[in-house]
């Protein structure tokens, strides 16, 4: 008698936590290919990205969140809005807590506001040297596992993807299996765009930034992408430090900016960059749901 196959399992799991958790970078590792951008400043992430790992007899669909963190604003209530409705929406939670600070009362009440079963899941383990904040979390915060990884190195990564595979319900498959995630490449390379001006400015002036992306024309020749975006700023003063003394700093976030995205196309890419100011956009709900923070 031949033993039936397992039963196919499939399923949302939805990556929640503080802002610089580690949310991103875990994401990337469990797909195998970078789709969320990285920085180490923190509220890099903007809205609900999905990654999607076909797995042999199963397929997890990861949500990557903003960091959920009190603030004011359109953007920042668009950014807890895309973290509470992925807390809502999924089977599995993780919440992810940075190995270097530990349990937080912010965990406690995020935990509280869960009605789908969640694991606890430090994070940045790869930081042997920093201190370690308390773990583990307490027993009465309802955890039905508790796990410990570094999206750096791998370590923790097999066993975490084990605990999360058993606790899916059973199912198909929802997306074909060479399918990373639904986001469009526009969007994915206006990202990029937005990480690498991250990467360059300093202070609080990368928050009031966005990317719009008005041209990507990957048809007209088969070996370039030309892209045509631009960098959104509330004021003149900021326009002139993106720009830079002589165009320098514009010319910058650029040259990083078409290496991330030709990585991510494989092609070459002809990467066009303006400043353009727009008072008070991010006090619009229509338009940053229209920049895809959502």
């Amino acid at each position: 008698m031949v033993d039936a196959a397992p039963p196919h399992r499939s399923g949302v799991v939805a990556l929640l936590g503080r802002p610089n958790a580690g949310k991103s970078s875990l994401l990337n590792r469990l797909i195998g290919a970078k789709l969320a951008i990285v920085t180490p400043k923190p509220q890099t992430t903007r809205g609900r990205l999905l990654g999607v790992l076909t797995l042999e007899g199963a397929q997890v669909l990861l949500h990557d969140t903003p960091g959920i963190h009190p603030g004011r604003g359109e953007l920042h209530a668009a950014m807890q809005r895309a973290a509470a409705e992925a807390a809502e929406g999924c089977d599995l939670a993780l919440i992810l807590v940075d190995g270097t600070r530990g349990w937080e009362p912010a965990h406690d009440a995020l935990a509280a506001r869960l009605a789908v079963p969640w694991l606890a899941v430090r994070t940045k383990l790869d930081l042997a040297r920093a201190p370690k904040g308390p773990w583990p979390p307490p027993a009465t915060a309802g955890a039905s596992g508790q796990l410990e990884v570094s999206a750096a190195t791998g370590q923790g990564i097999d066993a975490l993807l084990r605990e999360v595979v058993a606790r899916l319900p059973e199912g198909p498959a929802f997306y074909p299996p060479d399918d990373l995630t639904d986001r469009s490449l526009r969007f994915l390379a206006a990202e990029l765009v937005r990480e690498a001006a991250f990467g360059l400015l300093e202070e609080e002036l990368p928050y009031s930034i966005a990317v719009e992306v008005e041209e990507f024309d990957e048809k007209t020749r088969p070996d370039l992408v030309r892209i045509r975006a631009n960098l959104l700023v509330a004021r003149a003063s900021q326009k002139r430090i993106v720009i830079g003394s002589g165009g320098e700093m514009i010319r910058e976030i650029g040259t990083r900016a078409r290496r991330g995205i030709e990585q991510l196309l494989e092609r070459r890419v002809h990467l066009e960059l303006w400043v353009k100011i727009e008072p008070g956009w991010a006090k619009r709900r229509r338009r940053v749901e229209g920049l895809g923070y959502v």
